[in-house]
């Protein structure tokens, strides 16, 4: 059975029902502009905004950024992009069916897909359907095998190939999380200088290149059912792009909590991985260049990477919140959680382990 994963909408985000039906209509979504239109939002997400619209017996997904938000990293014209192009061929993705950059809509760009029905495992989802260690077994099996499929997507012919730039894509991520970073710093960690210096001088200069997610976690997938062998689709692919693979990778790693970890850590970045019969971040690894084929070389720094780069976006959405551009009291500890990952990051550095 599927959970309704959404709320009322929160003060301040919410959307002019009337000109959105003008827009359905006008886009052969629905047949009359009179039906009544009722409106939700998902709660799950940190960065863009995702809401349910239920409509004539039909239901809808629509994306837009978050209100007062920076233009980087909220292009829905490339998400939409993204989805239009790879749908047909690599079905692990919701179906695209319309985009506007018309202000006058919601006053920001956005786009509808369909609403793909299943299970998204999240922490509290898996507490309360008690998932047993067999099943997060399958479970761990299946999300990888997902991962692995999809960097195996030719996006040459796919039609993708403008979608990244591939020249210097490591030198670059370093550079640009960086600067990130210290755009929206709000205080002083000492870690997060030293991290960033530590990137510089090991990142790898010789890598492969796929079509990556960047943000592949338990929560971003929705498994068709509670047997766990099948992902119905990927969510949430603001930051899709070419690049190397292992980076994809050590984002993923970097949400990857598990039992043995510093409650600290768990409580930090929570996530059902921390339940038992998950693999470990080694396992993980492991099992990924058996599947993939792949060498997984200079592994502290991919993982090392991909803490950083969620302490960036965590303190971006801090920023935005200690300015007053959202309310949103999930917000409000988040610079904890990006300092965090700072000083994980560097301990692995100290100790050269992942786990």
């Amino acid at each position: 059975m599927q959970k309704e994963l959404t709320k009322s909408v929160r003060k301040g985000e919410e959307l002019p029902a009337e000109n959105l039906k003008k827009f359905l209509l006008q886009c052969e979504l629905i047949t009359d502009e009179k039906s009544d239109l009722l409106i939700t939002q998902f709660y799950n997400g940190y960065s863009n905004l995702t809401y349910l619209l239920k409509i004539e017996e039909k239901e809808y997904v629509l994306r837009r950024p978050p209100f007062a938000a920076p233009k980087r990293g909220h292009n829905m014209g490339r998400e939409f992009k993204v989805l239009s192009t790879l749908h047909p061929v690599f079905d692990k993705t919701p179906k695209p069916y319309a985009y506007s950059e018309d202000l006058g809509i919601l006053g920001a760009p956005f786009y509808i897909m369909n609403k793909v029905d299943g299970i998204i495992l999240t922490a509290q989802e898996a507490l309360e359907r008690r998932v047993a260690p067999n099943e997060f077994k399958t479970i761990a099996d299946t999300w990888l095998d997902t991962f692995v499929a999809l960097h195996a997507v030719d996006y040459k012919a796919a039609g993708l190939e403008s979608l990244g730039n591939p020249e210097g894509y490591v030198q670059r991520q370093v550079d640009n999380w960086g600067k990130q970073y210290l755009a929206a710093a709000t205080e002083e960690v000492p870690a997060a200088q030293k991290v960033m210096a530590w990137m510089e001088r090991h990142q790898p200069k010789k890598y492969a290149l796929s079509l990556i997610h960047n943000d592949y976690k338990y929560d971003n997938v929705v498994f068709v059912d509670a047997y766990w062998n099948e992902v119905a689709a990927i969510l949430d692919w603001e930051m899709c792009t070419l690049g190397d693979p292992l980076m994809d990778l050590g984002t993923s790693l970097g949400y990857w909590t598990t039992a043995s970890d510093p409650d600290f850590l768990k409580q930090g970045l929570p996530s059902p991985t921390t339940m038992a019969g998950n693999p470990t971040r080694t396992e993980i690894v492991q099992q990924y260049a058996i599947k993939s084929g792949r060498d997984v070389d200079n592994l502290i720094f991919y993982f090392v990477y991909g803490l950083f780069k969620i302490a960036v976006i965590a303190q971006q959405i801090y920023y935005r919140f200690k300015h007053g551009h959202t309310t949103d009291r999930r917000f409000a500890a988040l610079n904890k959680t990006a300092a965090l990952c700072c000083n994980t990051a560097w301990r692995a550095i100290q100790i050269d382990k992942i786990d």
